[in-house]
């Protein structure tokens, strides 16, 4: 498997994980999907990414997560998956709030980010317990708890 993810840090002082963390979490979620990956992951702050929930999905708050997948032509294969825009304070309130260990809840984030990358959704029920159950497996297999549960720590 290749993978050529770009990681740019916007804000630095909350606690995040090092770029290997991120590269391991990446590849777990794209396990078999792909073969050839490029994808870049932007750390942010509220306000921006506030900003970008507003003008790509019309919610004036801040998110933990935006993915903005790569559409193109099935005739034209290029290994580009597309973006993600992470808000390292937004994970960091989630955390304390939900009881979660930080890096766990790093984990499940860019997880759930790549998943959307690679076309699973949860708006509709089925998808949503297919997109959890894959999330589960996947945060157990790298050793992290069920981001789904209570009371994780």
């Amino acid at each position: 498997m290749s993978i050529d993810l770009y990681i740019q840090r916007i804000i630095e002082q909350q606690e995040q994980p090092s770029d290997a963390e991120i590269l391991k979490w990446v590849k777990t979620a794209i396990g078999a999907h792909r073969s050839e990956v490029e994808m870049t992951i932007r750390i942010t702050d509220k306000h921006e990414i506030q900003y970008l929930n507003h003008e790509y999905r019309q919610k004036n708050k801040p998110t933990n997560v935006l993915a903005f997948p790569l559409e193109q032509h099935e005739d034209l294969p290029i290994p580009l998956l597309g973006d993600l825009v992470v808000c390292a304070e937004v994970i960091e309130e989630e955390a304390k709030e939900q009881n979660k260990d930080m890096i766990a809840h790093w984990a499940h984030i860019i997880i759930h980010g790549t998943l959307h990358l690679l076309g699973y959704d949860h708006i509709e029920d089925k998808e949503a317990e297919e997109m959890e159950s894959l999330e589960t497996t996947l945060m157990q297999q790298l050793g992290y708890n069920n981001p789904y549960a209570d009371d994780e720590i």
